[in-house]
């Protein structure tokens, strides 16, 4: 970096300012001034030199000094710095302590002339502060001096000869020896030095190791293991979340946990606390987060990222839509892309498709395939057991304990259709897979002295062909031979066993891994949601583990170095960007080591002699083995403080420690052998993914020459497997580095992979590796929250009385911090920043919370008071106006009720005037009735008088009134009783109608039952057809010579049958004794005879079978047509009934018959033979 002069620095606003108000202070000396900042430092090649700690103010008050000056009351922190040991995990601080001092007390200094406020804390007990109580503000400044315990003889750890930690209590000291009473009871003698202080028993098992008075390595194992044998998996360790894994369900995961956190009811340590804290973060900040989970193979980070995802899923929308598609990845991407390894069943694979280990297993997808395709597809694909191809039985291991592999291969199918992958290519996929199993069964048989091979021509190359879409032909051609550019001309090379075997394994590692790289692109297509939000997002990093077996390869190789890269980023954002950000800011603090693994990522990366570029050239080399690779490195790297070349191979000093890598197959996994010929094979293929593969290979490939051009030059300018690898890391970094991380260290508690076990030593070589103590201990000596003087004034500014609200804002800030009596070892100012420790910010929060919800209450009662007077004023000029309009409303209403009452009163007149009317009417009408009645009297008795003496008068009968009256009881009677005859029969036609309609639901059942009767009969019938004239054949073919008709009756000539039916209501008709004749197109025929002149014994019960048939299906069709109605009175179902079990007993009663007529013609069959054998014995003689 060039160095730049103090005038060539930009200067931000801030700064300007308070320039200004330096020089103008130094002319006019004012009364109140800023506090002064550290001068700006020159630049540097660096960045800004750190200032010394400056004195803050506890006060407001100035005073003036003789020279202009202002001199500030200044508060200065007791006691000395604090030393550390530079070891880099578990490392002791020296501080020297008075006498008796108890490592129990805090203390923090105020100001010159104020008294010393300390809190002891006998007992180890903890003193938290109230919620929004800001009355002072200390930092827990434990060491690890272990020189009072000895004095004191309490509780410490000893280190034991074999280098286990183990709890005691110091009983005495001689010197530098110490004698140490365990928890066991067993009394021991250790060095002093080899005494480390314990924890009370109050902070066992605390959640955050923050809390931890005395932060080493058994303290930090002791707690860990206290909680995980309680079952809690999740600890606190400053920035970082530590998930120990359980090896069993432990830690609940369901909606109800998931809404408690959501709504803060939670707050211990757990995935999902840092995913709603990654959440928030975005939300707000509106920016790139990433949650990273580390550690080594089989600690459980793929669970661990599935739990994260599950919870953003569930508060993204849950259950259905994307957040379903992004849940159902995870079974997809295992599936393909892990595989079981010997210390994890489900470990992260790059490159596992045509090698095997012992105890391990290829990806799961092919094992689950094997056990779970549907019959169909297995046919289609030729799919046999897992254990018959090559590429998966190299290990005795097929199946995983406790898992179902066809289990797993529906739950992939449903969460393929979840996706949204259609059925045509899923297909497709499986189709490749079966295609690569079949490649690996394809052997070669060596042909001659020079090691030539040819392909052996089975089903492997069969289906393998069939599978891909390409002749097999082209196939074995592509797997044996090449061709190679002589000057004009072009040669075919036959090749020998290892490189065919090398070309029939790199063409199943290019389908297998262009097919995960196709299946990643079709999920991710199927999850775009547009850049309309690509503002915001949360990844998580779920990250292949680091590993170190007995036998390490190229594939551990590679995994360690992503592992490296890994850390680095780790401790960049754990220690490097802090720290140098703090040296930027000029804030001064004790710097806290950590071993940093530049130099093993140099080992790795550099160029030219770093391992990866030496890789590539000696893989280069035609007749390059193991051993040049070995000793190309020990020509470059011996000198690396990090490798070491060992017999065989070389080893590497990763940061989670020291790995022998063989180096017999790095060459050959390194090198991407897929020539020309089998790119030009996969381009020719049929089959639809074998073609987008190598359309792919071709694009990337960039170059302006013509097709045939670029296969010809693409086998020699693909970049080798840890060149692409290294490529790839290096693009996962950048997005890194553009994102804020949220870590969680995943720490594996046991190698044997069972629940309740811990491993004291496993644990703490992998807390050594992730700096956890390191990372707690930056975070407790640190300032994790950081503001800059403008957010911080225009957050808290609401805090100050108005009058101090026109100052800068640096001024602002300290007096928001003495408003409430802030200590300064809780903040420091630097630069641009204000630095704060952990805590202080939720306090002043609270505060600004409360006043900001009383001035809204304030406001609140206010205005309510104003609205309740301006109510009143208007409620009496409301209700004088209502008085108003009452009034003058209820005066027309007066008035109108008056108009009314006018003309009630002449209506009433009227009305009376018009009763006088009627009654006089009345009267009169009366009158006019009885003169009417009188006259009339008159009339019969003039007409009575005049009838002659011997004349009969017509007599009318007048009935009496009792028998008048018993007539209309009698009427009533009548009409009582046919209205219930009525209602009965009403009651009547419902309950029919109910039948009818209970016959019209039932009546499809009955249909279908007779339908499928009709077929039966007509399939038994049919048989008995074909049994007759089987019959009926054989007796014409064994009879002689057709003969004369005899007319002598056969004893066996059959009556009809009680069996026919009626038609019309379905009774059984009786037949006659006498045989009966059947017309068949008007001609009457009569039994048939045999050629010997006796009865044919088959044709009367072909007849029969006829006339049978004709009858049975009469009948059925009657039964159907009953719905009709032209038989209301008949059961279809007792019908139904009666009808088969008549066709039973005929069919049993026929087949008993027709045996009987068949052994009776084969008996005249015999019978005529022996007639003509005699006529033919007779005549010879």
């Amino acid at each position: 970096m060039l160095s730049v002069s103090p005038n060539s620095v930009a200067r931000s606003s801030l700064e300007e300012m308070l320039e200004s108000l330096r020089q103008r202070d130094e002319s006019e000396a004012p009364k109140d001034v800023p506090p002064a900042l550290p001068a700006r430092p020159r630049a540097s090649s660096r960045a800004r030199l750190p200032s010394p700690k400056r004195v803050l103010p506890t006060s407001s008050e100035v005073s003036e000094s003789g020279s202009g000056e202002s001199s500030l009351n200044c508060c200065a922190k007791e006691g000395e710095r604090k030393e550390q040991r530079g070891n880099s995990f578990g490392a002791k601080r020296i501080k020297e302590t008075e006498p008796g001092e108890s490592p129990y007390v805090l203390a923090a200094s105020a100001n010159k002339g104020q008294d010393q406020r300390a809190e002891e804390k006998d007992n180890a007990e903890l003193s938290t502060l109230p919620p929004g109580s800001l009355v002072r503000f200390r930092e827990s400044e434990w060491d690890d001096n272990v020189g009072y315990f000895i004095k004191k003889k309490l509780r410490v750890w000893c280190r034991m000869h074999d280098g286990h930690w183990e709890s005691g209590q110091i009983k005495s000291t001689a010197g530098e020896k110490a004698l140490v009473l365990l928890s066991d009871g067993s009394v021991v003698t250790v060095p002093t030095q080899e005494l480390l202080p314990a924890n009370p028993d109050i902070l066992e098992g605390v959640d955050d190791l923050l809390q931890l008075s005395y932060l080493n390595e058994p303290s930090v194992l002791h707690n860990l293991q206290c909680r995980y044998s309680k079952d809690k998996i999740y600890s606190k360790a400053g920035p970082v979340l530590l998930a120990v894994n359980p090896f069993k369900d432990v830690e609940p995961c369901g909606n109800d946990y998931i809404t408690a956190f959501r709504q803060k009811l939670l707050d211990n340590p757990h995935v999902y606390a840092v995913a709603e804290t990654a959440y928030n973060e975005m939300m707000t900040a509106k920016k790139f987060l990433v949650m990273i989970c580390s550690g080594e193979s089989g600690s459980g980070k793929s669970e661990t990222a599935k739990i994260a995802l599950q919870y953003l899923a569930a508060i993204g929308g849950g259950g259905g839509g994307i957040e379903s598609e992004i849940l159902q990845t995870s079974c997809i991407l295992e599936a393909f892309g892990n595989a079981k390894t010997a210390k994890n069943d489900n470990s992260s694979r790059f490159s596992r498709v045509v090698q095997l280990a012992q105890g391990e297993r290829s990806f799961h997808i092919f094992y689950q395939l094997c056990s779970g395709a549907p019959s169909d597809l297995r046919g289609r694909l030729r799919l046999k057991k897992a254990s018959d191809y090559n590429y998966l039985n190299q290990s005795v291991c097929l199946e995983i304990q406790n898992i179902d592999d066809a289990q797993k291969f529906h739950m992939l199918m449903g969460a393929l259709n979840t996706v949204n992958i259609c059925k045509e290519d899923q297909e497709h996929a499986f189709e490749t897979l079966a295609a690569v199993l079949w490649l690996g069964n394809i052997s070669f048989l060596v042909t001659d002295k020079q090691n030539h091979i040819e392909v052996v021509a089975d089903e492997a190359v069969i289906n393998a062909a069939s599978l891909i879409g390409c002749s097999e032909q082209d196939l074995i051609l592509a797997l044996s031979t090449r061709k190679i550019q002589a000057g004009k001309d072009e040669v075919t090379r036959r090749l020998t066993l290892q490189q065919a075997i090398d070309s029939r394994d790199a063409l199943a590692k290019f389908i297998y891994a262009s097919l995960f790289d196709w299946l990643v692109e079709k999920i991710n297509v199927s999850l775009s949601m547009g850049k309309h939000n690509t503002w915001r997002s949360i990844s998580l990093l779920d990250i292949c583990g680091f590993e170190s077996f007995k036998k390490n390869s190229f594939e551990q190789f590679c995994r360690n170095y992503a592992n490296e890269r890994l850390q680095q980023h780790v401790n960049r954002h754990l220690f490097k960007l802090k720290q140098e950000e703090y040296e930027l800011e000029g804030i001064e603090r004790t710097k806290v080591d950590f071993e940093d693994n530049q130099s093993c990522l140099d080992l790795f990366e550099k160029k030219p002699t770093g391992l990866i570029s030496l890789l590539d050239e000696v893989s280069n080399l035609p007749k390059a083995t193991g051993l040049t690779f070995a000793t190309k490195l020990k020509q470059q790297l011996n000198a690396h403080h990090c490798f070491k070349v060992d017999r065989g191979g070389f080893s590497i000093r990763h940061y989670g420690g020291e790995v022998l890598y063989d180096t017999g197959e790095f060459l050959e996994k390194n090198r991407d052998s897929l020539h020309s010929e089998t790119i030009q094979l996969l381009s020719s293929c049929t089959g639809e993914l074998p073609q987008y593969f190598a359309s792919t290979l071709l694009k990337q490939s960039q170059s302006p020459q013509s097709a045939s051009g670029q296969l010809a030059m693409l086998s020699c300018q693909r970049e080798s497997v840890a060149t692409k690898f290294k490529v790839q890391l290096f693009k996962l970094m950048q997005h890194l580095e553009s994102t804020a991380p949220h870590f969680i260290c995943c720490i594996k508690p046991n190698s044997k992979q069972i629940s309740g076990v811990f491993e004291k030593d496993l644990v703490l070589q992998q807390l050594r590796c992730c700096g956890v103590i390191e990372g707690v201990r930056i975070s407790r000596s640190g300032y994790p929250i950081r503001m800059t003087h403008q957010e911080f004034t225009r957050k808290y500014r609401c805090l100050l009385p108005e009058n101090m609200a026109c100052q800068d804002p640096l001024s602002m800030s300290m007096a928001i911090l003495q408003q409430f009596d802030v200590l300064p070892e809780m903040y420091q100012v630097g630069y641009t920043k204000i630095y704060f420790r952990a805590g202080l910010i939720g306090a002043l929060e609270d505060v600004r919370k409360q006043i900001l919800q009383g001035t809204p209450g304030v406001q609140k009662c206010f205005r309510g008071d104003r609205v309740r007077r301006d109510f009143h004023v208007l409620k009496g000029v409301v209700v004088t106006l209502q008085s108003y309009v009452r009034g003058e409303i209820a005066r027309k209403e007066y008035s109108v009720l008056l108009r009314l009452k006018k003309k009630q009163v002449a209506c009433d007149k009227l009305d009376k005037q018009l009763m006088a009317a009627v009654q006089i009417q009345s009267a009169i009408r009366g009158w006019f009735a009885r003169r009417h009645l009188s006259h009339l009297r008159n009339s019969k008795q003039s007409n009575a008088s005049k009838l002659k003496p011997g004349r009969r008068s017509s007599e009318v009968k007048v009935l009496p009134p009792e028998t008048l009256s018993s007539v209309v009881d009698e009427l009533q009677k009548r009409v009582l009783m046919a209205e219930a005859t009525l209602e009965q029969k009403k009651k009547e036609n419902e309950a029919l109608r109910e039948q009818v309609q209970q016959f019209e639901a039932r009546w499809p059942e009955y249909e279908a039952k007779m339908k499928s009767m009709e077929e039966m009969w007509q399939k038994q019938m049919a048989s008995l057809q074909m049994s007759l004239a089987s019959a009926q054949k054989s007796t014409h073919n064994t009879i002689g010579q057709p003969g004369r008709l005899d007319g002598a009756q056969s004893p066996q000539f059959y009556d009809s049958e009680d069996m026919s039916m009626s038609l019309s209501m379905g009774t059984q008709t009786p037949g006659g004794s006498t045989p009966l004749r059947f017309v068949n197109n008007g001609i009457e025929e009569l039994p048939c005879r045999d050629t010997n002149g006796g009865l044919n014994p088959v044709g009367p019960l072909m007849k029969e079978f006829e006339r049978r048939r004709q009858n049975f299906d009469e009948e059925a069709q009657a039964i159907v047509e009953v719905k009709s109605g032209h038989f209301p009175s008949v059961n279809p179902v007792e019908e139904l009934r009666r009808l088969k079990n008549r066709f039973e007993s005929w069919k049993k009663d026929y087949k008993v018959r027709l045996k009987e007529a068949k052994a009776k013609a084969q008996k005249l069959v015999q019978n005529d033979s022996e007639k003509h054998r005699r006529k033919w014995w007779s005549k010879k003689k």
